[in-house]
């Protein structure tokens, strides 16, 4: 089992709604011996949250080798593999180094010479709210042709549960080294959604004349296309590292969350 020596703790956005489970958590950490830091040198990162705050917690600690175990207190909540009424059986668990760790496969987008990392998904969409844009894409280099839609997800096996799975795209299991490529109201009858190895690079151009196009890591814009501009997405080298406890599975959760 994963030593746990000392621990930090992410919070919800709104601070005040998980003010007694902050107060607990340290409480049980004190209890086992964990020392709480708010540095990034530590063996376990709590979150006490939802989907969003895990999805924070999962690129801060990208790269750093820290493991993110996620209490729910969101609406959704399929990252975070303990339930907000199990937080203490669920942590004394952690403590004591009861818990595996999920390696998953993150983004990198490239465009205008700078790089973007993304743990769920990057989205290229139309900047203007209701006006259709014309995408070009290709895969390692192949030119896959024009779809008229409003927009393009390329998410992660973390991301193909949010976004992606809400627009039909496929769910890919934890433990795929692949992303999913799927089209937000395509005007298409043949823009069907595909899961790409790592070996193959996406490219998407705006082809669009007089509507920019935004480009979005993880929900956030960080860049736009205007018509000619391209957009490289790749399957990056940092791997996030996602704890959950042994018997809550990715088919566990799905099936608690999606099948119920």
């Amino acid at each position: 089992m994963p030593s746990v020596e000392r621990a930090t703790v992410v919070t919800h956005g709104r601070p005040e709604t998980v003010a007694d489970a902050s107060a607990q958590v340290e409480r049980l950490a004190a209890d086992a011996g964990v020392e709480l830091s708010d540095s990034d040198d530590v063996d376990l990162a709590i979150v006490l949250g939802g989907d969003g705050t895990m999805l924070r917690a999962l690129k801060r600690f990208l790269g750093a080798g820290v493991p993110v175990l996620g209490v729910n207190f969101g609406r959704v909540g399929f990252l975070a593999g303990i339930p907000h009424d199990e937080l203490e059986p669920g942590l004394l668990r952690a403590f004591g180094g009861d818990f595996v760790t999920h390696e998953l496969p993150t983004l990198e987008g490239v465009v205008g010479g700078n790089r973007e990392p993304a743990v769920n998904d990057f989205v290229v969409a139309s900047a203007s709210i209701g006006r259709m844009v014309e995408l070009q894409w290709a895969i390692a280099g192949e030119d896959l042709g024009t779809v008229p839609c409003d927009g393009l997800i390329c998410s992660t096996p973390t991301g193909s549960t949010a976004y992606n799975l809400s627009n039909g795209g496929p769910v890919l299991v934890w433990g795929l080294d692949s992303m999913a490529i799927t089209f937000v109201a395509p005007h298409s009858l043949h823009a069907r959604p595909l899961v790409v190895p790592r070996s193959g690079d996406l490219q998407v151009t705006n082809l669009t004349a007089d509507v920019p196009v935004a480009v979005l890591a993880d929900g956030h814009e960080v860049s736009s296309l205007a018509e000619g501009d391209t957009v490289t997405i790749r399957l990056a080298d940092a791997k996030s590292l996602l704890a959950t406890l042994p018997e809550s599975t990715f088919f566990r959760r799905y099936r608690e969350t999606f099948a119920s």
